[in-house]
């Protein structure tokens, strides 16, 4: 498993904090985007940068950080096979990863601890894509995904 993180100066607290689980892990990962908290790069060049890893298949996940979660999902979500969560619970976690399937984990800086973090991380990380989950809804979900690339599709040709 490759994971690309990234933040920017909002959320170099908390990147910190779960890049520090990533290692105690042995998890391999890049970091991107804001490594001296003082000289902070914007939101927008952290998710793009981290959007391309996803799309080239140099990171199967991303772990984007920032003031509130909102940005990085948002900019990073705007590249094709980018599914960007935002979250603030565990339970949220668990169900991007469950039902979205997604790839890329934002969270805010301002709003997440860095222990409930590092606890999303893990979840993020151990869920798998329809993991738990009812055998009429994983069907529904399955569908939902083709329609979903499918969409994509159509806007990104």
């Amino acid at each position: 498993m490759k994971i690309v993180i990234g933040s920017d100066k909002s959320g170099y607290t908390l990147k910190e904090a779960v890049k520090a689980y990533l290692a105690e892990q042995a998890v391999e990962f890049k970091e991107i985007g804001t490594t001296d908290p003082d000289n902070g790069v914007p939101y927008y060049e952290v998710a793009s940068e981290a959007a391309k890893y996803l799309q080239e298949g140099r990171a199967d996940f991303a772990i984007l950080l920032c003031g509130t979660g909102m940005g990085m999902a948002q900019a990073a979500g705007k590249y094709k096979g980018v599914r960007a969560a935002c979250v603030e619970s565990v339970y949220a976690v668990r169900m991007c990863r469950a039902i979205n399937d997604s790839n890329a984990l934002c969270m805010g800086g301002w709003i997440v601890a860095p222990e409930m973090g590092i606890e999303m991380t893990k979840v993020f990380l151990a869920t798998a894509h329809t993991e738990g989950l009812e055998e009429w809804r994983k069907e529904f979900i399955k569908n939902a995904k083709l329609e979903f690339n499918r969409m994509e599709d159509t806007i990104y040709g």
